[in-house]
């Protein structure tokens, strides 16, 4: 088995919204996600021991996110929405996405989005090629933040493979268009506990 992950391509998806319903932004609002699709080195057996995903998903984490936050074009302190997702191909697990995002994931993200206090959302699933995932959405800093409740589908047309996994981080300069459902505002955030 590689100590290495077996990389097959690595996907960019660059979203902005210059209109929501029928009023036009005077700044459009920025998501960006990066996918990174590698061989899965425990498709089709039971592993009790899944710590070489925790490694690769350090460096690889670390990668997804400075290419996302490159295709925002902005400092990393001013990333204001995190999110994390993975998809197995059918000879995977769902525990193999678990085993991506959950023990390391959240350090590599943080250190490349000037920190985060709040938990960073996630998802997971399996699926075959061309499988979409809602990447969830929320402030880094509080995630009471009601404006950055969010989301973004991301699809790789011809991934995961049964024998592949997908690995997903998105990051945005903002929350919603035009939030307006109450709730603690981004510039009321104190980030101490990453709930407030």
């Amino acid at each position: 088995m590689s100590r290495n992950p077996q990389i097959r391509t690595i996907y960019t998806i660059f979203e902005e919204t210059c209109m929501d319903g029928v009023k036009s932004l005077d700044t459009p609002t920025r998501k960006a996600a990066c996918a990174v699709v590698f061989k899965n080195p425990y498709a089709g057996e039971f592993r009790e021991d899944l710590s070489l995903l925790y490694e690769w998903s350090e460096a690889l984490g670390a990668m997804l996110t400075q290419k996302a936050v490159a295709a925002l074009g902005i400092d990393p302190d001013r990333v204001e929405s995190y999110g994390k997702a993975a998809i197995s191909g059918l000879a995977g697990e769902r525990e193999h996405c678990a085993a991506l995002m959950h023990p390391a994931l959240g350090k590599p993200i943080r250190a490349n989005v000037g920190g985060g206090k709040a938990l960073l959302p996630s998802a997971k699933k399996l699926g075959g090629p061309g499988c979409a995932i809602d990447l969830p959405l929320g402030h880094k800093n509080a995630a009471y933040v009601r404006s950055h409740f969010d989301a973004m589908e991301v699809r790789i047309p011809d991934a995961p493979k049964d024998d592949e996994l997908v690995l997903i981080v998105g990051v945005t300069d903002s929350g919603r268009p035009f939030p307006r459902v109450g709730g603690l505002t981004a510039g009321e955030v104190k980030g101490e506990d990453g709930l407030r």
